[in-house]
């Protein structure tokens, strides 16, 4: 028996086109708005290139800020924790002396017991855990001596004492501790940030890394124009007082020459040159301060860090001065009140430039407006302008004493 179906057509079926044209088109239209619907909330969540810079440079001044911070609680609490250290060995030198005083109170109760002198309540009492918990029984205390009077009343004050002591300590070596272990935590939290960050930056395409490269130069090459101002402002600067420092000289010269010198020239003169004596003592200090940093350039940034494989910044320049002979604070909150603040333009190689309001960051300053710095995680030591980030974020300069 013949069938009565229709032939089945040819060619592609797709969602119910059957001809390959519509198959085609149909196909093609939906990839291009899948791929429309994939690339639009892409493109508007992807943050722009300048964003992402803004956001890098944000998170590492954090983790400076953070770094000195971490660095001020460590230094707090090893300096509390050596104190405490001591507490507890008073304490425990109170305790060899309680022991004693325990063991003569039990002496004199023994010896009363055999005697017959006191009743058995009485050596209760001298051999209780807690003397103390007697005091108030007047009829106890008259059946004392007064040698064995002063011998409870001076172990009770001592274990008091020593109580005392021993509770300041813990509980102010927990309380430092405590404060540490949240500075850590913000510090991983920054780090964290940061690694967010640099995967930002690595999935960069090649044109948005060279667009940042640009960017960056642009920065480097505006920040050593301004530091080639500094350093002509400078060398004017130094011309300028050479040029009076010679003309003071002269009339000085001419002075004593007509006679009309006096002791008044004498003191004035004198008055000029004292100063250059310290300074010449400081310049010595900071060619030696200078020449260990310049040393250490190559080494990485890593934060907590005093050398000598790694730095950070406050410990770069408390090294390098530490080489001269010249004791700084651990932190830059404390390096920046170690000295004499003076004008960017009065900068000499030695000062310490301080960046931003929160003190965060810190280098060495070697003339021409340049300095030696740690700058921040994944760099290395390295000598750049002082207006690496702009004129803006210098803080102050700060001449060590």
């Amino acid at each position: 028996m013949a069938s009565h179906r229709k032939p089945r057509p040819t060619g592609t079926r797709v969602a119910g086109i059957r001809t390959p044209a519509l198959a085609t088109a149909a196909l093609t239209s939906v990839a291009l708005l899948s791929q429309t619907a994939d690339a639009t909330p892409s493109d508007e969540d992807r943050p722009s290139l300048e964003e992402v810079e803004k956001k890098v440079d944000d998170l590492y001044r954090q983790a400076g800020s953070a770094t000195e911070k971490y660095n001020a609680a460590k230094e707090k609490t090893a300096k509390q924790r050596k104190r405490v250290n001591n507490l507890l060995n008073d304490v425990a030198q109170r305790t060899q002396k309680l022991n004693e005083a325990r063991e003569k109170l039990g002496s004199f109760a023994s010896a009363q017991y055999r005697t017959g002198a006191a009743v058995p309540q009485t050596a209760t009492f001298l051999l209780a855990d807690s003397p103390q918990d007697y005091f108030d029984q007047n009829q106890l205390m008259s059946r004392l001596t007064g040698r064995q009077k002063d011998a409870v009343d001076d172990y009770v004050t001592q274990q008091s004492e020593t109580m005392k002591k021993r509770r300041e300590a813990t509980e102010s070596l927990q309380t430092l501790t405590d404060s540490q272990n949240d500075l850590k935590t913000a510090k991983a939290t920054v780090q964290k940030k940061l690694a967010t960050a640099r995967e930002l930056l690595s999935e960069l395409t090649a044109e948005e890394k060279a667009r940042l490269a640009a960017i960056e130069k642009k920065k480097q090459e505006e920040a050593a124009r301004k530091a080639a101002e500094l350093a002509q402002q400078q060398a004017e600067e130094r011309e300028r007082q050479q040029r009076e420092r010679q003309q003071r000289e002269r009339e000085q010269a001419d002075r004593q020459e007509s006679g009309s010198g006096g002791s008044g020239g004498t003191s004035s003169g004198t008055g000029t040159t004292e100063p250059s004596a310290p300074d010449a003592s400081h310049g010595t200090k900071a060619e030696k301060a200078l020449a260990f940093a310049r040393a250490q350039i190559g080494k990485p940034y890593v934060w907590g860090a005093t050398g000598p494989g790694s730095y950070d910044c406050s410990g770069l320049t408390q090294a390098a001065w530490k080489a001269a002979g010249v004791t700084l604070p651990r932190t830059t909150y404390d390096q920046v009140d170690a000295g004499t603040t003076v004008p960017v333009s009065q900068a000499q190689p030695g000062d310490l430039v301080f960046f931003y309001d929160d003190l965060g960051h810190v280098g060495l300053y070697i003339g021409n407006g340049m300095m030696i710095h740690a700058p921040k995680p994944g760099a290395y030591v390295r000598e750049e302008s002082i207006y690496y980030d702009g004129e803006g974020s210098i803080h102050s300069v700060v001449r060590p004493a």
